[in-house]
């Protein structure tokens, strides 16, 4: 990882599209199905959320953020008449870990139990404080198999990234569409990430004036040098937020598991869109 900057970072990179990869695959939506969430927003709105329990839509929209109110209340409390959370739950391991199966089918074995092995211990040294959806997904049992545990670990891990950089959005003053605005300035598609978070074009320009009138973006929608440097300013805040159980390993090991995790991450990040709402580019 000497290339990289922050070793938090650098890892997230690397885990990410191994949890990442349940939300675009068939044995992922299949298994949705099995149990009664019909639909792709059923199954993630209801995996996603199942390990907070029945809840309805007002703390779904504060956890996740970047979605559109109207989208979430759609999808909850109704997933809770088709498919209970503990249904819920059942049905995404074993759909991320039949995906898995398949993507990291001509991976080496050790390497999955060395990055199972250094990801858990990651994941019983996090302190989930302030952090809803990783505490959530902490507090759940520890599966059977090295590919469910694989996923189960990155999956607390990302969580708990993505509940310190939503505290870094929120300490900034962004709302949900203002931060998807920016991010579509910066680097990603529009017309992929706004309909996947369900903001209408109404909501979309006037977050875009807002940001215009804080100086981050110009008129015609770039992204200003002061824009850039609070993005810079955001990104660091979230590494700073993820970094602290990092601490307790040594560089050596930080780099062992890097190694260990750049084949099952490269399996995974090939499976994803080109463009996804996730941020995360296929191949390399």
């Amino acid at each position: 990882m000497a290339e990289l900057a922050h070793p938090a970072r650098a890892l997230w990179w690397l885990f990410e599209p191994v949890h990442a990869l349940t939300y675009f695959s068939p044995e992922g939506r299949a298994a949705y199905e099995a149990v009664g969430l019909r639909g792709y927003w059923r199954g993630y709105f209801g995996g996603r959320s199942a390990p907070l329990g029945p809840v309805d839509a007002a703390p779904v929209v504060a956890a996740f953020f970047n979605f559109a109110p109207s989208m979430v209340e759609r999808a909850l409390p109704d997933v809770w008449s088709r498919a209970t959370p503990e249904a819920a739950l059942t049905a995404r391991v074993e759909g991320a870990t039949a995906a898995l199966a398949r993507v990291l089918e001509t991976v080496k074995p050790h390497l999955i139990d060395r990055s199972v092995e250094l990801l858990e211990r990651a994941v019983d040294g996090l302190d989930c404080c302030g952090r809803v959806l990783a505490a959530a997904n902490a507090a759940l049992p520890r599966p059977e198999g090295r590919l469910a545990r694989l996923w189960q670990a990155t999956t607390v891990l990302r969580e708990h990234r993505g509940d310190g950089h939503v505290a870094a959005l929120v300490a900034e003053g962004l709302d949900g569409c203002e931060a998807l605005v920016l991010r579509c300035a910066l680097d990603t598609r529009r017309e992929v990430l706004q309909p996947y978070r369900g903001w209408t074009d109404a909501e979309w320009d006037d977050a875009t004036g807002r940001l215009t009138g804080r100086g981050w973006l110009t008129a015609d929608g770039a992204v200003t040098a002061e824009g850039r440097s609070r993005h810079r300013a955001l990104e660091a805040a979230t590494d700073l937020a993820a970094a602290r159980v990092w601490d307790d390993f040594h560089r050596e090991e930080l780099d062992e598991l890097a190694a260990a995790l750049r084949p099952l991450s490269t399996a995974c990040r090939a499976e994803l869109p080109q463009y996804n709402p996730i941020g995360l580019p296929n191949g390399g």
